[in-house]
Parts: C-alpha cells; structure tokens; sequence
C-alpha cells in the first residue's frame, strides 16, 4: 500500500519552513528528512522514514502559496547564506547565482526542491 505524506504549502514560506514541514509530515513531530538540499536528496533516497520499497507520495497540498514564498527573494536570502559560507572555489557561481536571483531570473528555492523530487523520487512529489 502506497504511503502519503501531505505538506501543506500555507505552512511553508521558507526553505527552512519546507525542512520543518517535510520532516513532521515523514517522521512525526520534530522529525528530520534533510536541513539541507543534500541531505535531503540522501533522505528521499529511503531509509529515512520514508518505506524502504520506496512506495511513496508527497502531496504538497497549496504549493502555488509555497512556490511564490519559495520564489526569487527567498532563493536571494538562501543564496546570500550560501555565499557567506561556501568554499572560496565556489563564490564566483554562487554570487552569480545570486545576481540572477536578485534580478528576478534563474531557478527558484521551490524549483531546487521540485528537481530534486524529480532526480531522487521520481513520481513522488504530488502538486495540488
């Protein structure tokens, strides 16, 4: 039997929103599924909560509200974080990055995690 774990996208207005809800709606409260686009790649690999046949959905319920709170500002703070901390090889690309973030253009937080649904459990993720 298929499992379903549900978010729900009035819940979600930052990434670190989407680790909280994600990680309830999987391990119960207070419960981990990744805190960082990494980890959570691993996560929805299996044997994190998830079953370990991999038969799963995750229905994100209002996502149209989480993809605009996940949209361009987000994706600026998240990539200003990421800037502050990353190898010293990498700040080139991510300041780049985070000029297109800022101008409105190139792949949001949401798109992040939707891409990683797509690679890691494809079929999974449920838009509603």
């Amino acid at each position: 039997m298929t499992t379903t774990y549900v978010l729900d996208g009035t819940r979600i207005a930052t990434l670190e929103d989407f680790w909280r809800e994600i990680g309830q709606a999987v391990n119960g409260p207070g419960g981990y599924f990744g805190r960082n686009l990494d980890a959570f790649a691993d996560c929805l690999s299996g044997g994190f909560g998830t079953p370990d046949d991999g038969d799963f959905h995750v229905e994100w319920r209002d996502h149209g509200t989480s993809r605009r709170a996940l949209g361009h500002p987000e994706t600026a703070r998240q990539l200003e974080l990421r800037l502050a901390r990353c190898h010293p090889s990498n700040r080139p690309a991510v300041a780049e990055q985070l000029r297109a973030a800022r101008a409105g253009q190139g792949p949001t937080v949401f798109d992040w995690l939707v891409e990683i649904f797509e690679e890691r459990a494809p079929g999974a993720l449920r838009l509603r």
